[in-house]
């Protein structure tokens, strides 16, 4: 797990006093609120709608029961009751008091956590495969790799002002979890030819105005050479990186304006130049320093599919339910992964309250070595739970409002803040996809459609991820009315699509019926069991388009 080391220290402490001097000065009227942007910005502190607004760094979204008290802690004495985990594997609070930052930061820093880089124009929060460590198909822990590209980039020098925000993932399985194609760098762990660990690094996907799938740039980089490889893709943009227009100021333009190819060749020059000069040799010591805070944790030998376990299931039938959809296959015989849904029908996706934060804690130092992760899809993970205590889990679950068997299908939406809360929105996301959810909440509906994904975003900056959406919902403004336009086929996967728009959007009062349309011409056109996505490829946009629009 991410740890301090007495860098980390003298870093986070020092940060936190100088940003308390400057919250003084705000607070004094001595700055204004566009001189103090900058410094709040630096120390993940923003200015929404109704009052300013925490983001608070989650390293690969990983955090201990230790921390996860911390954050319960500080949603019940700074915050409404509630913190929101978010798709940057973070966590927001909506309502602190500019007053009370600085003190919620040294509280933050009492259990190594903080605010870094989760805002401006630097490298953001790593993220990773929520089953890191766990999952039967990995190559290695990503986390590993995930955790020196953090420490390597925190505040690093070079790239402390870059044209815009920057972010990696990173998956170390086939299967991608961490949606590595749609980031400014994504990088999948491969098995290099010598049979260690090697990388394949995506550069220049990304969602927003433009979305666009990152072009594999770097094939299976070795781990001395990985992070001058990523210096040196990081170097090419700072130097040609547009700063004169935001919009264009991505490094998926880049890469698109000058081409896949173009963009690899003035890497390798600047890789190679920076292999002349002294490259950034990563040692093995340091490889092998890290990789122990990721040690396999202390399992049992256990019975795979023990018998209590199976006769939990046959007396109960909600927990054979969640069993089926929430659970995971573990590589441990007699261990199971646990997802916890933050989507209960009605509720805020990605919302968790102080209470549930403290029995997920709870869980996790009883039940699953000590950790929680957060996953890019606004869920919770106990990663390590052997079987043979799930109904024991799922019971104080479902005590506190956090057993939805529904992770993957129609009701497991990601949605963005929206118009609520956000200063950049055009539309509200929460309503729509509360609505969504209603409408399918009947569980055996839910589980006959299968794994349908929605993605909400209430503008187009697509915080909700709606380009990569199976069902994609933008929300936009059209003279002071709030329409949505649908978007069908996308994917974050190891198959990334970006979704098609459908044609003309909808009103607030006609999107939900949308939806319903698109699920029922899927299920009547899908075969032998076919997702949703795998119809949509088969059959395209034409049926459903001719569908919606005639019911319109």
């Amino acid at each position: 797990m991410y740890r301090y080391d007495e860098f980390d220290h003298a870093l986070v402490q020092d940060r936190v006093k100088q940003f308390s001097g400057q919250v003084a000065r705000r607070l004094a009227g001595e700055i204004t609120e566009d001189e103090f942007k900058p410094l709040r910005l630096m120390n993940g502190v923003y200015l929404q709608l109704h009052a300013y607004m925490l983001r608070v760094a989650v390293p690969y979204g990983m955090v201990s029961s230790r921390q996860m008290r911390m954050l319960a802690h500080i949603a019940r004495k700074y915050d409404k009751g509630y913190g929101h985990f978010t798709t940057r594997q973070n966590i927001q609070y909506n309502w602190p008091a500019l007053k009370d930052i600085p003190a919620i930061l040294d509280d933050l820093a009492s259990v190594e956590m903080h605010a870094l880089q989760t805002s401006g124009n630097c490298i953001r929060n790593v993220t990773s495969d929520q089953f890191a460590g766990a999952a039967a198909d990995e190559v290695e822990d990503p986390r590993i790799w995930s955790e020196i590209i953090r420490q390597w980039s925190t505040l690093h020098p070079e790239f402390s002002y870059l044209p815009r925000k920057f972010k990696f993932a990173v998956t170390g399985s086939p299967k991608d979890r961490a949606a590595i194609r749609v980031h400014d760098i994504g990088i999948e762990v491969v098995k290099g030819e010598d049979g260690r660990a090697a990388f394949d690094v995506y550069v220049g996907g990304g969602q927003g105005r433009t979305p666009m799938v990152g072009k594999l740039i770097g094939e299976s980089i070795s781990q001395e050479n990985l992070l001058t490889y990523l210096e040196a893709v990081m170097r090419v943009y700072n130097m040609h990186g547009r700063r004169d227009h935001l919009f264009k100021s991505r490094i998926k333009i880049l890469v698109h304006t000058i081409g896949a190819d173009e963009m690899r060749r003035q890497v390798e020059e600047e890789f190679a130049a920076m292999e002349k000069d002294g490259p950034v040799v990563l040692p093995q010591a340091e490889i092998d320093r890290i990789s122990a805070y990721f040690a396999a944790p202390a399992y049992e030998t256990l019975e795979d599919n023990p018998a209590e376990l199976e006769a939990a299931k046959k007396e109960n039938s909600s927990f054979a339910r969640w069993v089926k959809q929430n659970v995971a296959a573990h590589k441990v015989p007699g261990y199971a992964i646990a997802n916890i849904s933050l989507k209960p029908i009605g509720g805020v996706a990605g919302d968790a309250t102080a209470e549930q934060m403290d029995v997920v804690a709870d869980l996790a130092e009883t039940y699953s070595f000590d950790e929680v992760r957060v996953t890019h899809e606004q869920n919770l993970v106990l990663a390590h739970v052997a079987q043979k205590d799930l109904y024991t889990v799922w019971q104080q679950l479902e005590a506190n409002g956090m057993a939805t068997p529904n992770l993957g299908l129609i009701t497991d939406q990601i949605v963005c803040p929206g118009l609520d809360y956000c200063a950049l929105a055009n539309a509200r996301s929460i309503p729509i996809g509360q609505a969504i959810a209603q409408k399918f909440e009947d569980l055996d509906r839910q589980h006959d459609i299968g794994e349908l994904k929605i993605k909400i975003s209430g503008c187009i900056n697509a915080c909700g991820h709606h380009h990569v959406g199976h069902i994609g919902i933008l929300g936009v403004d059209k003279k002071g009315t709030e329409f949505y336009q649908i978007s069908l086929g996308g994917s974050s996967d190891e198959n990334t699509s970006l979704g098609d728009i459908v044609g003309p959007a909808f009103t607030e009062d006609k999107i939900v019926g949308a939806v319903e349309n698109i699920v029922e011409t899927y299920l009547g056109e899908r075969q032998d069991g076919e997702r949703f996505l795998d119809t949509y490829r088969r059959i395209g946009i034409k049926p459903f388009k001719e569908k919606l629009y005639a019911a319109h």
